[in-house]
């Protein structure tokens, strides 16, 4: 099992899958927590996919975090996975190691579906996102739920990462981006499923 800590340690290794649907910010999502984890001095891999769709296609990536050169890009089984539609949790949730974590969007994932022999999360994550005022943040509202739970980096490298991935154009947009992390690590809800009988 690979042992998670707080930024700053010298043991940190996590491998994270992320998916979902083109327009979701899927890879946005992976690629942030990449570059803060860069700054805070970590080693990381950053691998995206997606399908020939410009929106509404297949997207996904996979993150490593380690304080070590990592030797091995491809995850094999991850140890926590951000499922951010149905298909997606029906396809990659099988690719989590037992005793992993599944952190879902529960707008448009069925908890009912995921696995009993990982601790799973549910997030309202579209409903936040429209309640702060745009669609388009539901994957910080994800990313800061995962970095509640599990604070490989600080939220203040996270924003840092952003604010200076945006362009002058979108700079407007920090702020709102800024609230859905806050939304994320606020409403983590904890799932307690019980194996069917």
């Amino acid at each position: 099992m690979n042992q998670v800590v707080t930024p700053g340690k010298t043991n940190i290794h996590h491998e994270l899958i992320v998916a979902g649907f083109g327009g979701q910010g899927v890879l946005k999502l992976g690629l942030t927590l990449a570059e803060a984890a860069m700054h805070e001095g970590s080693e990381v891999v950053w691998i995206p996919a997606y399908g020939p769709e410009t929106r509404g296609g297949p997207s996904f990536c996979t993150v490593i975090i380690d304080a070590e050169p990592i030797g091995a890009p491809v995850i094999a089984l991850a140890d926590t996975a951000i499922i951010m539609d149905q298909p997606s949790l029906d396809k990659y949730q099988q690719r989590v190691r037992p005793g992993g974590r599944i952190i879902i969007n529960s707008s448009l994932v069925d908890p009912a579906r995921v696995r009993t022999d990982v601790d799973s999360y549910a997030l309202d994550a579209n409903r936040y996102a429209d309640e702060i005022g745009d669609p388009r943040v539901g994957n910080m509202v994800m990313l800061g739920a995962f970095l509640h739970l599990l604070p490989l980096v600080a939220l203040e490298t996270v924003i840092t990462s952003l604010s200076e991935a945006l362009s002058k154009r979108n700079r407007h947009l920090l702020p709102l981006n800024q609230q859905a992390l806050a939304a994320g690590a606020a409403h983590l809800e904890t799932l307690r499923l019980v194996p069917s009988e």
